[in-house]
């Protein structure tokens, strides 16, 4: 217990290490698609894990104290805090971070070129409509593959208006 408290590097070190890992994964992240963490499946439990443990050398090295990853921690929350902030002020920010929306279905229409572009099977587009109470194509006017992953339905209106 006596060098708990002791650091291996600077104080500062930990935090810039913090900084360019949370950014780093960012990107990585965005450059995986949409679908990466949209619906958590077993496989996507897994990356994480395994990230954050392949992340952890990246942020505090070989330091065993106690100080240095909470350095490193506490650098991930304020970037993450100064990215939301400036993510609610800027769109053009916010598009960089968080990407668009990717129409799926138009008038009924599914668009199997966006669904093979951002690696979304059939499959996943058929347990949404399912989830939304639709069975068909048909039944929808829109359907949006959000930035976030998750695939939004628009249903048809039933009166045969759009």
């Amino acid at each position: 217990m006596d060098h708990a408290f002791d650091l291996s590097a600077p104080w500062w070190s930990y935090i810039v290490r913090g900084v360019i890992t949370y950014i780093g994964l960012l990107v990585l992240m965005r450059l995986a698609g949409k679908r990466s963490f949209g619906e958590m499946s077993a496989f996507d439990v897994i990356v994480i894990a395994l990230a954050g443990g392949t992340l952890r050398t990246a942020i505090i090295g070989d330091d065993h104290g106690m100080i240095g990853p909470f350095l490193g921690v506490a650098a991930i929350l304020a970037t993450d805090k100064a990215i939301a902030w400036a993510s609610a002020r800027s769109r053009i920010f916010n598009r960089m971070v968080e990407g668009f929306p990717a129409l799926l279905i138009r008038d009924g229409q599914r668009d199997a070129q966006v669904l093979r572009r951002h690696n979304l099977p059939d499959a996943a587009l058929d347990r949404a409509l399912h989830g939304a109470g639709l069975v068909k194509d048909e039944d929808v006017q829109t359907s949006w593959l959000e930035p976030n992953g998750k695939i939004t339905l628009v249903r048809r209106s039933t009166d045969g208006q759009a």
